[in-house]
């Protein structure tokens, strides 16, 4: 469980951002944008681990205006289920209620030392488009199925920022992936990681058809190493 829900107002009503402290009741703060899933108990336990880092979590709920507190089954059904409530999600909407988290989230006397934005799947690709669009401290984005198409947007960006794809990831062809190593070795500030062994949301422990255990750890190990470097709690 979160340790409060705050309410962000935007354009068109408000949404929910729950919220996770860290044990001494302050820190960085870290803006953690769901996958097609939801606020899930797999992102749940994500937010809880980034709390006991040391990290002030908020995770903005991204489908409030089209279904509100949407949550799915991690299989077949429930992909299926959530790519059909994707298809109806404005992407344009949905970045800038991740802005509005990232300046809500900064402006909480809990939060300092920084703030950034850390998302999966869909979540991993807002996080690129914040990085380009705003001034985050750090981003850091899981398997963002349209990254490779937009990867051009990583001369927009300016914080530190970190890309994890699985080189089986049946969504984000191998060849689109290496688009995205390709132009990371030429930007400053950006590395990426390609768990070759694992495919699409491999990090995702509640969801047996994707979960990779040992790419999963490898990963979060890389992620947390390049936090303590680029935004230390």
């Amino acid at each position: 469980m979160s340790d409060r829900v705050d309410q962000v107002p935007v354009s068109g009503g408000a949404f929910d951002l729950p919220v996770w402290l860290p044990e001494g009741g302050s820190g960085p703060g870290l803006v953690l944008i769901q996958e097609i899933f939801g606020l899930d108990d797999y992102l749940r336990s994500v937010a809880a681990d980034l709390a006991a880092l040391g990290y002030v979590v908020a995770v903005p709920e991204l489908f409030w205006r089209i279904e509100p507190n949407w949550v799915s089954t991690h299989d077949e059904a429930g992909v299926a289920a959530s790519m059909a409530v994707v298809s109806r999600f404005d992407a344009e909407l949905g970045a800038s209620d991740v802005l509005a988290a990232l300046a809500h989230l900064r402006s909480l006397p809990e939060v300092t030392g920084g703030a950034g934005v850390f998302g999966f799947c869909l979540g991993g690709a807002l996080a690129f488009a914040a990085a380009a669009a705003a001034d985050p401290d750090v981003a850091v984005s899981f398997y963002g199925s349209s990254v490779p198409d937009q990867v051009g947007l990583l001369d927009q960006v300016s914080c530190p920022i970190l890309f994890h794809f699985g080189g089986q990831d049946p969504y984000i062809p191998r060849e689109a992936v290496q688009r995205v190593v390709d132009a990371v070795q030429g930007h400053e500030g950006a590395e990426i990681h390609v768990q070759e062994q694992a495919g699409h949301a491999f990090h995702n422990h509640s969801a047996p058809m994707f979960h990779h255990p040992e790419a999963a750890a490898e990963a979060w190990r890389l992620t947390t190493e390049f936090l303590a470097r680029t935004l230390p709690a």
